[in-house]
């Protein structure tokens, strides 16, 4: 585990349009993540972000992009990708990484990034804040992009 996230106020940013977007893949962990991230939101009096799904955490950055492109103010991703055998793995875990950084630059909006990227199925149930988790990858991933927003 990386440890313990870093403990902040969070704002209070009730005017803020914030979606959660998530891929369908291993619904066990990523239903979680959306959990923890709208738990995140709810903490910072969002009352009613907007959730939506998509295929698979490649398609997250482009889903996150029309999100912005909508309106939306803050948005957090949140997916699973296992290791495999071939080196899928290294190229979708590279292109939704870059894909994610560019769309908050280019839109000078932040999205928490909640893409686990593990070797197995046990590392995500670590990070995914099910019961018995060690960390709640959702929740920081919502606090981190809050983190960014300065004004309320």
């Amino acid at each position: 585990m990386a440890g313990h996230s870093p403990d902040f106020k969070i704002p209070q940013l009730p005017h803020l349009k914030a979606v959660v977007i998530t891929a369908a893949w291993h619904p066990e962990i990523c239903d979680a993540l959306v959990a923890g991230a709208l738990r995140g939101f709810k903490a910072a009096g969002i009352s009613n972000p907007t959730t939506r799904t998509v295929a698979g955490s490649f398609e997250l950055p482009l889903a996150a992009q029309l999100a912005f492109d909508e309106g939306f103010d803050v948005a957090v991703i949140v997916g699973l990708v296992l290791r495999g055998e071939t080196p899928h793995f290294d190229y979708v875990c590279q292109g939704v990484t870059k894909g994610v950084m560019d769309v908050s630059l280019s839109r000078s909006k932040p999205i928490g990034f909640g893409v686990l990227m593990c070797d197995n199925l046990a590392q995500a149930t670590a990070r995914a804040g099910l019961p018995g988790s060690k960390e709640d990858k959702g929740y920081d991933s919502a606090l981190a992009a809050l983190s960014v927003i300065t004004k309320g």
